[in-house]
């Protein structure tokens, strides 16, 4: 085959990755993408000299670096992450909430409603329906809770 061809090849494998690419973001092809797009082209400007030498693995780590770098760099700023949209059972240890479904000792089918979110709980005593409580532990997606007493002001 000839070098010229080989190019050509090059070229449009590249140019199909990087339409890929566009239209399927995330996968990091456009680094593989433009490597070989830029070592067709330098290899219709030189044909002999880019793939039956040194120069064509070399021109290829020169350009796969910088393209990797820049590529994170984008992908961070297109696409920030995000915070995650669940929730975890530890991280409502302390949080105050709402039985909505009677509460009883060894029982996980209570419910406890906290902000807008339901939880499978239990507690140690008797806990009926209204009443505020606190998250004191956690298992999973089934939490425990212990009733808040009304506070008594003095």
């Amino acid at each position: 085959m000839e070098p010229t061809t080989i190019g050509l090849i090059m070229i449009v494998a590249g140019v199909v990755m990087l339409i890929a690419e566009a239209s399927a973001p995330g996968f990091f092809i456009a680094i593989p993408a433009t490597v070989i797009l830029v070592l067709g082209i330098f290899g219709l400007i030189a044909p002999e000299e880019m793939f039956f030498s040194w120069v064509s693995p070399f021109l290829a780590v020169v350009v796969a670096i910088p393209m990797t770098v820049v590529s994170i760099y984008l992908y961070q700023k297109l696409a920030p992450p995000e915070t995650p949209t669940t929730t975890v059972g530890t991280s409502l240890i302390g949080r105050h909430g709402l039985v909505i479904k009677e509460l009883n000792p060894n029982d996980i089918s209570g419910k406890v409603k906290i902000e807008t979110q339901e939880w499978s709980a239990t507690a140690r005593t008797v806990i009926p329906v209204g009443n505020e409580v606190i998250v004191v532990k956690s298992k999973g997606v089934h939490i425990t809770v212990e009733e808040i007493k009304e506070r008594r002001h003095t």
